[in-house]
């Protein structure tokens, strides 16, 4: 007997609920000290990673950070909107400059990845008139699709064309997030960095944008 929506949705929150009594019993109880130290000691990170919200690319996973490494915020396409000093709603404006200004951080990561929906949709004729908010966000990308295409030309294969588009991404979001006066201050002056970083969700390697040699290269050349 299959299940309504209603069930489903149900069965849903036990797995969660499940999931919860795992955590609690097996990797909370095993790191409690560390767990309670955040909570006396307040959060210090000194990462700031701005990431896509989409469900395969979980930050901490795919570096392996603990709970207090990573301020993270997510969202469609990891693009960061040019600096716009007024008082309208700002999420991802209002994370950075907290990330920058409270907590102080020292390292920003743009983290990008293959088979991004968002660099995707660029390419799509046109975006339901009903999702205002997604097609205003996504003409954030529309730069790094322009840059592709004058790149590979317009007869490149798809493919080629969306890799090239999600890490052209990554730079032009570099770009808007230096446009931020105290971003820009702090990156001149060597106390604060900022890296982009492309996650290949095929092979689990992130690859780091040098700014150099224009290329993306193997992160963990670094460690060479």
């Amino acid at each position: 007997m299959s299940l309504n929506a209603a069930d489903q949705s149900v069965q849903r929150l036990k797995e969660f609920a499940e999931g919860n009594e795992t955590f609690q019993q097996t990797y909370f109880k095993k790191n409690e000290a560390h767990l309670l130290s955040l909570v006396k000691e307040g959060q210090n990170p000194r990462t700031l990673f701005i990431g896509c919200s989409d469900s395969r690319v979980i930050p901490d996973l795919i570096i392996q950070s603990d709970p207090g490494d990573l301020f993270v915020v997510r969202n469609i396409g990891n693009f960061v909107a040019p600096y716009k000093p007024d008082e309208d709603f700002h999420s991802t404006a209002a994370a950075i400059e907290y990330a920058v200004s409270v907590l102080e951080v020292s390292e920003i990561i743009i983290c990008g990845h293959s088979h991004c929906g968002a660099i995707a949709a660029l390419y799509k004729s046109s975006c339901q008139t009903s999702m205002v908010h997604t097609a205003k966000w996504l003409t954030l990308g529309e730069k790094a699709k322009t840059m592709a295409m004058i790149t590979l030309g317009n007869d490149a294969p798809k493919e080629e064309l969306l890799r090239a588009t999600e890490q052209l991404s990554i730079v032009t979001q570099i770009e808007n997030l230096l446009t931020y006066p105290y971003v820009k201050k702090l990156a001149e002056e060597e106390k604060l960095f900022i890296h982009g970083w492309y996650y290949d969700i095929e092979t689990g390697a992130i690859d780091y944008y040098d700014p150099e040699t224009y290329q993306f290269r193997p992160l963990s050349e670094l460690g060479d």
